[in-house]
């Protein structure tokens, strides 16, 4: 058990801003003795991400001594939430103008509630990427929830905000079975049994977005190529995100019928991967997030979850904005329709 007010907390925040001048794009880095450095308009982004990374490379932590540095300044880079839980992470943060970049030290809780945020985990803070033929972790027994989590915050802060359900699916999958070059290979019977075969419109939401290059439809296997880097890192290996993908596909938890609408199916995925120890519970600014929709829309399809048998009933506590759902047993008729839900 960790003993509060034990040590000091150290603070744990690097920020720098890409600065256009007339020359070329200035990275600025407060915290560098240097403040300012010519980039290449090409490689600016990289070369900031590159830049907070090696920061928290020297100014590493042991676990015990790292805090949540946003509630260390009152919660302040998020809407009110139920309050600080889970493990610090490290989370990356861009402003709207894609000019200003934050890496802090937050909780799972404020990382999953903070607007254009993504997790980085500790494998993306190594000078190099693990070989080959490095010595594959032992597997985590039920760790691909939480896979699914991280890369759905992720791609929630890395795709527009008005990228469909569809297309959102679709990421998701790309993303756990890239290969270390960020390519995936997606068989015809996938993309069939996601009922998303030949959806090309929403494969150009995500080549509009600029998260990939535009697949050739006529392919077989669907071969694409990530453009997102930061989506690789997202899991400890390519064979915890393999897993991760499975369990997308039909996750134990939630049940829902084959022909369900790629709306229902990502709501029903994202509760899913809150279905913790703790309960099946979560934010309602977090599960509109993640699903790409407001929290009025959210509850329609919380509603039709219910109707289709999915869930037995869910309750929105206005007062904390938490959502509260009880799972329907499986193949037993839920009593009611949406209209038996709370909210």
């Amino acid at each position: 058990m960790r003993l509060g007010g034990a040590h000091a907390a150290v603070r744990r925040i690097w920020t720098v801003e890409l600065r256009p001048q007339a020359d070329g794009p200035t990275l600025v880095c407060p915290s560098c003795t240097a403040r300012t450095f010519p980039l290449q308009a090409s490689s600016a982004r990289s070369a900031a991400l590159s830049h907070l990374a090696c920061h928290a490379r020297v100014d590493a932590l042991p676990p015990h001594l790292r805090s949540c540095q946003c509630r260390l300044r009152g919660c302040v880079w998020h809407p009110r939430h139920r309050g600080c839980a889970g493990r610090v992470l490290l989370a990356l943060t861009r402003d709207l103008s894609g000019r200003t970049w934050r890496l802090a030290d937050a909780c799972a809780a404020c990382a999953a509630a903070t607007s254009h945020t993504a997790v980085v985990p500790d494998t993306l803070l190594s000078p190099h990427r693990p070989a080959a033929s490095a010595p594959v972790r032992p597997r985590v027994h039920g760790d691909e929830p939480q896979r699914v989590r991280e890369m759905l915050t992720h791609l929630a802060s890395a795709l527009g905000c008005v990228t469909s359900p569809a297309a959102r699916l679709l990421a998701l999958q790309c993303a756990l079975r890239a290969d270390t070059h960020g390519c995936a290979r997606l068989p015809a019977g996938l993309l069939r049994g996601m009922r998303l075969h030949r959806h090309t419109e929403a494969w150009q939401e995500l080549v509009q977005d600029g998260w990939l290059d535009l697949p050739d439809p006529r392919a077989a296997p669907l071969q694409v190529r990530l453009l997102d880097d930061t989506a690789l890192d997202q899991a400890p290996s390519r064979s915890a995100r393999r897993r991760a993908a499975h369990w997308a596909l039909q996750p134990t938890s939630l049940i829902v019928p084959a022909t369900t609408k790629p709306a229902e199916r990502l709501t029903a995925l994202v509760l899913a991967a809150h279905t913790t120890a703790a309960g099946p519970t979560a934010d309602m600014a977090v599960v509109a997030r993640l699903c790409g929709h407001s929290p009025q829309q959210t509850g329609v399809l919380l509603d039709r979850l219910v109707a289709g048998r999915t869930l037995a009933a869910w309750h929105h506590q206005r007062d904390t904005d938490e959502v509260h759902w009880q799972l329907a047993p499986f193949n037993r008729p839920v009593s009611g329709s949406a209209d038996s839900s709370a909210h």
